[in-house]
């Protein structure tokens, strides 16, 4: 005779083999650059007119100005043009999130996907401090045309070209200035474009670095180079149509020659509370919209 069926044995789970069976599924590429563009926009709401403080401070000195202080200078923005100064160039500024945030945080999730998705451990540190340099560099060279447009917004009304939006600021740096604008640190076409683009991309090549390997180890190392790339973003032509700052070390000496070299940290307080809570808060919504992507992908490799 034969034994007992022994039902516990040989009965499975509903569709387990199907479920073993199935493919894990690839997570789509443009799920890193969603939530890059979505965190980094996210996180810049909070902090934007640490931003606008930071851009008033860093070009007091080149008029002559005497350098006031943060309080001093958020009081003399809201007196001249009430609260709505405090968030001047917002459009622009989430344009800029929207590419340079989204490229940098979506170039560097991919590259770490491709290169250690499939590695049990974690990558090292110099791998990561390496992707980051690459990520922001890449990221900064193609947002470019959005930075010179967002630098108009934060200058005092009187400097401004007064650019409805930043579609509209992007149309009228081509037609007025020509395409090779896009990549000046001018306002004005330059004979130097690469120069003038290159205190962006180091500074995004720093910045990024510096946010996945370690962000508060070395912060004051890099602020000198935001402050050069204030000042060529911001200038004007000359009578003679020269510009002022031709590259990013004839900038550094310059500044530092003319205005001190203590002058270079100008605008450090906004900027560290600019960027301290702008990567604080992008990634806090990052993880929560990692979780919302690991729930519609739960298989990734």
């Amino acid at each position: 005779m034969s034994p007992p069926c022994d039902i516990a044995r040989s009965t499975q789970p509903p569709f387990a083999a199907l479920a073993a069976a199935e493919p894990a599924k690839a997570r789509p590429w443009w799920v890193n650059f969603v939530t890059g563009a979505s965190a980094a926009l996210s996180g810049w709401m909070f902090v934007h007119p640490m931003d606008v403080l930071k851009v008033r401070q860093q070009l007091m000195g080149e008029g002559g100005q005497k350098s006031a202080g943060v309080s001093a200078v958020a009081r003399q923005v809201v007196q001249a043009e009430g609260v709505a100064g405090l968030y001047a160039g917002l459009s622009a500024a989430a344009a800029r999130q929207l590419s340079y945030g989204n490229l940098r945080l979506g170039i560097y999730s991919s590259l770490k996907d491709a290169l250690y998705g499939t590695s049990p451990a974690p990558p090292p540190a110099w791998a990561t401090l390496g992707l980051g340099c690459v990520a922001g560099g890449t990221a900064a060279f193609l947002s470019n045309p959005v930075e010179v447009t967002l630098a108009d917004g934060r200058l005092p009304p009187a400097e401004r070209r007064n650019y409805s939006n930043v579609f509209s600021g992007l149309y009228r740096i081509g037609a007025e200035d020509g395409a090779r604008a896009y990549f000046a640190g001018a306002h004005r076409t330059t004979r130097r474009t690469l120069r003038c683009v290159v205190p962006t991309m180091v500074r995004a090549m720093v910045v990024n670095m510096l946010q996945v390997g370690g962000y508060d180890v070395a912060k004051s190392s890099y602020s000198p180079y935001v402050a050069a790339k204030t000042r060529m973003q911001n200038q004007r032509p000359l009578a003679d149509g020269t510009v002022m700052y031709t590259s990013l070390t004839q900038t550094l000496s310059k500044i530092a020659n003319s205005e001190g070299i203590a002058s270079l940290w100008n605008g450090f307080g906004p900027y560290f509370g600019r960027c301290g809570g702008h990567t604080v808060f992008m990634f806090l919504f990052m993880e929560q919209y990692k979780k919302v992507a690991d729930r519609a992908y739960p298989t990734v490799v």
